[in-house]
């Protein structure tokens, strides 16, 4: 019995040095140190197992792999935008806009583009149906980039009609993140190969489980048809998309459509993510005409000339990139800031931002879901919406299914459409991207869709937040203390 004692103080002293210098050794932020902390201290040795691959970070191979990649269509999006009908825009007047401008193109990757065309959508049926009737369209590359791309009856619809478009000749490549896309093994995506498309897992998570890395996850949802068409936003891939899973009812996400000189800067990040993941059995892209085309007035139809800039982040940055321009975007609020997002687990620098902004007498809204896709996650949600409440802003409860979407409505100019959520992951973790896009019409446009939202959800008030039990309080408090590993 004495030895068995012994034995685990060795144990438990062990971990309590290795804790401390696993979470000290590595640059965090103070929040994310304690979370780990004390999972580390609470769970000896499955906290470390859990850390060995979850918490580590990224490997220097893949930052390599991703950093070394170069902007290779940027020099014919500068053409475009040069060549863009000369039609006024209400950006070219904004100081204001010209701050976010600024900040977004700070190392010229994301240039503002003013020739586009964007149609929002809302609804999964309407945007699968469109999204397919282009890619059956598609005349010369297909290029499709996505967290999820499920094995089921929409993800067998799609693979089929890429399959198809492979066959006619059609450049087709499919980038997808593995981890996302439980089911879509390599012998279903073989299909695709087999008639002469190509397929790639993204580099982080390419043999996560032996590398130990399973944190770091693709999450765009990219598909470029032909240079010209594009299209991104929340919806991934799968019939849950569709609302056809009954554990979440109706999906309420929001994509748009683009057609203009910002697919181009989608097709750049399409391609440098590619490039980044390729093996010794696939082939480099390089520049050519048929993935940047030109694109005069005769190839699109720029009648709503929304000006756009495409910006993208990831763990292989120092700095959190998105996260600190979208929080340079929302302090230019004058009149309202408006957002949408599955999974409100804000760092301290967004909260206390969302508190300045508020505070300031800007009518501030947050709109999240009313049940959860992951409960533990969705319990650390409820407290920041309680917090939120407290503060002023209107926290704002999605009812008619789950809501997935990730914009932001700001005053009558800004707004955004990506795959970036209001968390640590979101800020630290996956590899996101979003559009900014500024213009009057659009805002307005995403606004009423916010406003439809509204008449199908719940404002949350003081009084909601007192009845919460103390055990639902308890719960929502440990994991807050966890959000930052969340």
């Amino acid at each position: 019995m004495l030895l068995l004692h012994d034995f685990l103080r060795i144990i438990i002293i062990t971990n309590t040095f290795l804790a401390f210098y696993i979470v000290f050794h590595r640059r965090r932020s103070v929040s994310t140190t304690w979370a780990w902390l004390i999972i580390l201290l609470i769970l000896p040795v499955i906290g470390l197992t859990i850390y060995a691959f979850f918490g580590r970070g990224i490997s220097q191979e893949n930052i390599f792999a991703i950093n070394k990649q170069h902007h290779i269509g940027l020099k014919n999006v500068q053409k475009t935008i040069t060549a863009a009908p000369k039609k006024a825009s209400k950006t070219d007047s904004s100081n204001k806009a010209k701050i976010a401008i600024k900040f977004f193109n700070k190392d010229h990757d994301s240039p503002l583009t003013k020739n586009n065309n964007v149609k929002l959508y809302d609804d999964g049926e309407k945007m699968f149906a469109a999204m397919i009737k282009d890619i059956k369209h598609a005349k010369q590359t297909i290029n499709v980039e996505f967290y999820t791309f499920y094995n089921d009856e929409i993800g067998n619809q799609i693979l089929d009609l890429l399959i198809k478009k492979a066959k006619s000749g059609v450049q087709v490549r499919v980038l997808y993140d593995a981890w996302g896309s439980m089911g879509a093994t390599k012998s279903w995506f073989d299909q695709l190969r087999d008639a002469g498309g190509e397929v790639l897992q993204f580099i982080t998570s390419r043999n996560a489980i032996t590398r130990y890395r399973i944190n770091y996850h693709l999450h765009r949802k990219i598909v470029v048809i032909d240079g010209i068409i594009s299209w991104t936003g929340g919806f991934n891939i799968g019939d849950q998309y569709l609302g056809k899973k009954k554990k979440f009812g109706y999906w309420r996400d929001s994509q748009v459509r683009i057609i203009g000189s910002a697919s181009l800067l989608l097709q750049e990040r399409f391609v440098m993510d590619w490039n980044a993941s390729i093996h010794k059995n696939t082939e480099i892209i390089t520049y050519n005409d048929l993935l940047f085309p030109d694109l005069d007035e005769n190839k699109i139809t720029a009648s709503n000339n929304i000006a756009a800039q495409v910006i993208s982040d990831g763990p292989d940055r120092d700095e959190a990139y998105m996260r600190n321009g979208m929080m340079r975007l929302m302090l230019l609020a004058r009149k309202r800031l408006w957002i949408q997002t599955p999974y409100l687990i804000p760092d301290d620098a967004m909260f206390a931002a969302w508190q300045t902004i508020a505070a300031s007498g800007v009518d501030v809204r947050i709109m999240i879901p009313s049940k959860p896709d992951h409960p533990f996650i969705y319990r650390a949600t409820q407290w920041y919406a309680n917090e939120l409440t407290r503060l002023g802003v209107k926290i704002y409860i999605y009812n008619n299914g789950f809501l997935h979407a990730k914009t932001t409505v700001i005053d009558n100019l800004y707004s955004t459409v990506g795959s970036m959520n209001q968390d640590f992951r979101s800020y630290n973790l996956n590899f996101e991207d979003n559009v900014i896009f500024y213009d009057t019409k659009f805002n307005q446009e995403m606004a009423e869709s916010f406003e439809r939202d509204m008449a199908n959800s719940t404002l949350l008030t003081k009084e909601m937040i007192k009845k919460q039990g103390r055990w639902l309080r308890t719960l929502q408090s440990f994991s807050r203390m966890l959000s930052p590993i969340l």
